[in-house]
């Protein structure tokens, strides 16, 4: 069995997992200007398709720039810092036009009230536990929460335009995004008390 070879050096900050990663929030005015057009101005549905193409695409990159990184041992602290902001950037611009186009409405938008917040805590969190040198790694839950939050949003994005294809599209991604919500709740409890630890023993 041949293995992937590596590419040649480069600059860490041009390797293919940063681009990877700059593509990621590249995306996002594409995939926002599309959802905006089409629901906001009243340009064709098909744009809710070009934005569910480009918000797929870079929802794959979030797993190919990791993938790459490792075993290409590109890993960079550059890297490290944006995939996690390129994430976060991606899916919360995407739930606010999901609101804005009420898409996401009523009870549904505690789901993705619950989601923002969580990255906030979280993101604050890391970013505390980093200047104190203290890490706190991704569990695997957290990266099912991550999947089934992607897939709800891709549901949602389709929208109307899913719905003449697959009738209960917006249903199955509320639904998701429901699924995901709780999941956020329960990994964020999860860092959040590992942080606390962490801050307590620094405290000491």
């Amino acid at each position: 069995m041949t293995s992937v070879a590596a590419p040649k050096p480069a600059k860490r900050s041009l390797s293919l997992p940063n681009i990877l990663t700059y593509s990621r929030i590249a995306a996002i005015p594409v995939v926002i200007g599309c959802m905006y057009a089409q629901s906001i101005m009243g340009a064709p549905l098909w744009l809710r398709w070009v934005a569910l193409f480009v918000f797929i695409a870079a929802a794959i990159t979030d797993f190919l720039d990791g993938y790459y990184a490792r075993i290409w041992d590109q890993q960079s602290s550059l890297g490290k810092m944006l995939d996690p902001i390129a994430d976060k950037l991606l899916v919360a611009s995407c739930l606010l036009m999901l609101a804005a186009d009420e898409t996401i409405r009523g009870w549904s938008l505690w789901a993705a009230i619950v989601i923002l917040c969580r990255e906030i805590l979280v993101s604050g969190l890391r970013e505390y536990l980093a200047v104190i040198r203290i890490s706190v790694p991704v569990s695997q839950l957290a990266k099912w929460k991550t999947t089934v939050q992607l897939v709800a949003i891709g549901f949602l994005i389709a929208g109307e335009a899913g719905e003449m294809i697959l009738p209960p599209t917006v249903l199955i991604g509320i639904t998701l995004l429901w699924i995901s919500a709780i999941l956020t709740i329960y990994t964020g409890w999860d860092y959040l008390r590992a942080g606390i630890h962490h801050l307590t023993e620094e405290d000491r």
